[in-house]
């Protein structure tokens, strides 16, 4: 089973950036979709960003547009989110998950999930 841990979260001031990193084990990503999700308290889990398997399909979402880049790195089997200009309401556990192959923004689509990593911004 394909099992991720996310890293690169915590407190970071309004302004500020972060770098998100999903590492699998146990598989490689060839064959897998990326997505980044995030879920805040009280609120529904919304997706953030996504890379296909081929890397022609990579798609951002609501407010991440133009502040979020997505990378990937077949070689050490991680994805990268870096967050750039990050605003208190990006506060949030972050979550990345794998499909096959091609991206999808519905987190019922993805097989795969990690256990989250908590971002807070906040001065």
């Amino acid at each position: 089973q394909l099992q991720f841990v996310e890293s690169g979260g915590g407190l970071v001031q309004p302004g500020g950036s972060l770098r998100l990193s999903c590492a699998a084990s146990r598989f490689t990503l060839d064959n897998y979709a990326i997505g980044w999700f995030r879920q805040a308290p009280g609120k529904e889990r919304e997706a953030i960003s996504c890379h296909s398997a081929d890397g022609d399909g990579i798609s951002y979402h609501g407010s991440a547009k133009g502040r979020f880049t997505i990378a990937r790195d077949n070689a050490k089997h991680t994805v990268y989110l870096q967050m750039n200009s990050l605003k208190p309401e990006d506060t949030a556990v972050y979550y990345c998950a794998a499909r096959p192959f091609d991206c999808s923004d519905i987190g019922i689509h993805y097989v795969y999930w990690g256990r989250g990593t908590q971002v807070t911004v906040s001065s």
